[in-house]
């Protein structure tokens, strides 16, 4: 060994010192953030160009790795991969989800996304979401967003009424309804269901429906613009949208 690399002592790099703060201001903002959406929001939306080794080097010594819960996998034969569309407003995925306030009162909350960049268009959430709700959450979306060609949707009383039924035929719009007991068949959606689940709506006590719509409406423009999407190849849905325009 040269008396060069025996007598190196590693210098204090002011990047490192940086990098180390970027991560534990996003691993405590973020606390379900792994190793890869943390690297890929630095990259992707704030525009540094660390090394990975580098920025998981300094993840580790930080201690900030996430236990990953093994679980038992069925053997099952490869399902059928679901359809991307090739444009917004092609298809969007809606579906239902479940919590309560801190007094014990249930609440609902409607998801829309638009599946081809996984865009969250909306979360509506109240005591109790009938069709007409649904129709309203919809048309509000629409204003802004324009027409869907097709909405997925499970087979839920709501997605079967009349009203909703009508209210599709007269806009031009097409149900798709997945197959009972196959939730897959929507897992766009279901996948949002689960990040939304366990960011942010199953880590607080919620005091009432101003509360957590407040929270949902500034958690989805963050979504939006700032979480780095698996699904996307690691860019954010605003940005998968702005290359496609």
């Amino acid at each position: 060994m040269s008396q060069t690399c025996y007598r190196y002592e590693r210098k204090c790099n002011a990047e490192n010192e940086q990098i180390a703060d970027w991560l534990l201001k996003l691993t405590d903002n973020h606390r379900n953030w792994g190793f890869g959406l943390c690297f890929l929001y630095l990259r992707n939306v704030k525009g540094f160009g660390w090394n990975h080794k580098r920025i998981y080097r300094i993840y580790c010594e930080l201690e900030l790795n996430l236990r990953i819960k093994p679980r038992k996998r069925l053997v099952r034969q490869a399902p059928e991969p679901l359809a991307v569309p090739v444009s917004a407003n092609a298809v969007w995925s809606i579906d239902f989800m479940h919590d309560q306030l801190k007094d014990g009162r249930s609440i609902r909350l409607l998801n829309v996304i638009d599946d081809f960049n996984r865009e969250a268009l909306g979360i509506e959430i109240d005591f109790s979401l009938p069709s007409a709700r649904v129709i309203r959450a919809l048309e509000q979306i629409i204003a802004w967003r324009g027409k869907p060609m097709a909405i997925r949707c499970d087979n839920g009383p709501e997605y079967l009424s009349d009203a909703i039924t009508q209210w599709a035929s007269q806009r031009g719009v097409a149900l798709n309804y997945i197959q009972p007991g196959k939730p897959q068949q929507n897992a766009y959606v279901e996948r949002f269901n689960r990040t939304v689940r366990y960011e942010w709506l199953s880590q607080y006590y919620w005091d009432d429906l101003a509360h957590v719509q407040q929270f949902a409406t500034e958690w989805t423009w963050q979504y939006n613009h700032e979480r780095p999407n698996m699904g996307l190849g690691g860019i954010t849905p605003k940005q998968r949208l702005m290359v496609a325009a």
